[in-house]
């Protein structure tokens, strides 16, 4: 039922879009014709009506209200309302793909390391992959139309005999009988005898289980790494057969969907009356072009109705729609696939040999002679990884790092530190300021001056701070010469510390970027 043409579109060239109008099967035109006809009967049903039957003193009024519904249609947010609805559901139909069960890992997982030639061999392994498709058949059955599932000639049991409970659930398609092949009569019996009102697809896991750990204890699974590796993939094959059953359990909120059936419906019945042709209302006025086929309407028409339509086919892709997904040639190609290879395929390899590229160093594979041309294009190995090297010298230049460059700060951010720090003291101020010498330029009279000469500093402060950079170097120097003490280590001297009752004076420091917020504007630091 898919309708694919990605071979159609495999190559860009012109018109190659074009050329898919002119499908039917999958179509816009399959899905939308019939809504299409009702639109342009009622249009033009309506335009007779105006023309023909209505009086002037009618077409008058219904020349106000068609312009008020032509009015009206700015007011429906169709465009994002349809556009995010649709983006919904397009993700939801993928992601339903996606979580359709397939064997091929689990059957890989049960070739490895499932051992034995012997009769009780295969039957371990072509049972276990059996109740693998069991499952994922009766999670398929239950959330698919019956028609996807009896066209391939597959007996049928009657309703009321199934105990599955699910969209389809009705009118089950496909027979669970032994004469299908997926259980046997005492399977089936068993599933039958075990009742619980929920779906039952989880079963035949329960039943990959016990044998697996049976299949342990024989030692046809040699260790138990191999079971839980066999485990683990059975789990995420059990996982998706559940969120499968969810997606089926759990639509889009039905409010959502009547929104937006809603706002589109009532979009083109306002466009059904506001964009009719209208006779002017006063004599001399000058009225619209008389277009009998309003081409632009029919065209919105067509594009919203049918971004609606698209939403309607795959909301739920397993249904008998063009696009929706063949639910049969799963089935079939799973089981066909997987019996082939854990039974047929068991340790059944060709012979290992040297391979043509044995003694070559460069595999080089051979070519044809129309893709030739592309042996000799070079490989990409990034976008910059053939540049030169820049012309600019001091992008070229290499730099050494020195700890006397100095280190620019952002005098920005002094602005949010207007707290004292508990580290700070006069000392380390002074300290500091000695550390950066590029920072301290000497004036004539041999002092430093401040960096904000327009500032008056306080004498007694600066004298404060120039008496403790000189005990500093003092106790320095007399480290220095001090001898170390018995254990080897050198003898500190603690620095004075200022008491926490000693009142200081406030120092007003101006930001440098203070003559951008006005000259008053000061910051104030308190040591």
């Amino acid at each position: 039922m898919t309708v694919s043409y990605t071979l159609k579109v495999a190559d860009s060239r012109f018109g190659g879009f074009s050329k898919l109008l002119f499908r039917w099967k999958g179509s816009i035109y399959k899905l939308l014709y019939k809504e299409f006809i009702v639109f342009v009967v009622l249009y033009t049903m309506l335009s007779l009506l105006y023309r023909c039957l209505l009086t002037e003193e009618q077409k008058r009024l219904y020349t106000k209200v068609a312009q008020y519904c032509n009015r009206s249609t700015d007011l429906i947010p169709l465009s994002f309302v349809l556009g995010f609805y649709v983006t919904l559901i397009v993700n939801r139909w993928w992601a339903q793909y996606t979580s359709i069960p397939l064997p091929d890992q689990l059957m890989c997982v049960i070739s490895s390391n499932v051992h034995g030639k012997d009769e009780r061999g295969r039957i371990l392994r072509r049972t276990l992959i059996r109740y693998a498709n069991l499952s994922a058949v009766l999670i398929l059955r239950s959330c698919s139309s019956p028609g996807t599932v009896v066209s391939l000639g597959k007996p049928c049991m009657p309703a009321a005999d199934s105990p599955q409970r699910g969209s389809a659930a009705p009118s089950v398609a496909l027979s669970l009988c032994p004469a299908t092949g997926f259980m046997t009569q005492d399977e089936l019996k068993k599933f039958e005898s075990l009742y619980s009102d929920f779906n039952k697809y989880w079963i035949p896991c329960v039943w990959f289980t016990n044998l697996a750990a049976q299949a342990r204890r024989d030692g046809r699974i040699r260790d138990d790494v191999a079971l839980r590796l066999l485990m683990d993939e059975l789990n995420l094959y059990r996982a998706k057969c559940s969120m499968l059953f969810h997606y089926d359990w759990i639509s889009i909120p039905l409010v959502y969907t009547q929104v937006v059936t809603i706002a589109v419906y009532s979009f083109f019945a306002f466009c059904l009356i506001g964009r009719q042709f209208l006779e002017p209302l006063e004599p001399g006025q000058e009225g619209d072009l008389d277009m009998y086929v309003p081409l632009p309407t029919l065209l919105q028409f067509f594009f919203y109705a049918g971004w609606l339509k698209v939403a309607e086919q795959i909301i739920n892709p397993f249904g008998e729609d063009d696009d929706d997904f063949e639910t049969n040639k799963l089935i079939d190609r799973n089981l066909q696939v997987s019996l082939l290879s854990v039974d047929d395929m068991y340790q059944n390899l060709p012979p290992a040999v040297k391979d043509k590229y044995w003694n070559e160093s460069i595999a080089q594979p051979p070519y044809t002679v129309a893709t030739a041309a592309e042996t000799l294009k070079p490989s990409f190995l990034g976008s910059t990884f053939d540049m030169r090297v820049c012309e600019d010298t001091e992008q070229s230049q290499l730099a050494e790092a020195s700890p006397s460059m100095p280190r620019i700060q952002t005098p920005l951010l002094s602005r949010f530190f207007t707290a004292a720090s508990p580290a700070i003291s006069i000392k380390n101020f002074g300290r500091g300021s000695r550390g950066h010498p590029h920072l301290r330029r000497p004036r004539a009279d041999g002092g430093f001056p401040s960096p904000y000469p327009n500032r008056s500093e306080d004498p007694e402060l600066v004298a404060r701070i120039e008496e403790e950079e000189k005990e500093e170097m003092d106790d320095e120097e007399s480290q220095i010469s001090k001898p170390t003490t018995p254990a080897g280590l050198p003898r500190v001297t603690q620095p004075p510390v200022v008491s926490e009752t000693q009142e200081l004076p406030l120092i007003q420091v101006k930001s440098p970027s203070s003559s951008s917020l006005g000259a008053d504007q000061t910051e104030s630091w308190e040591p």
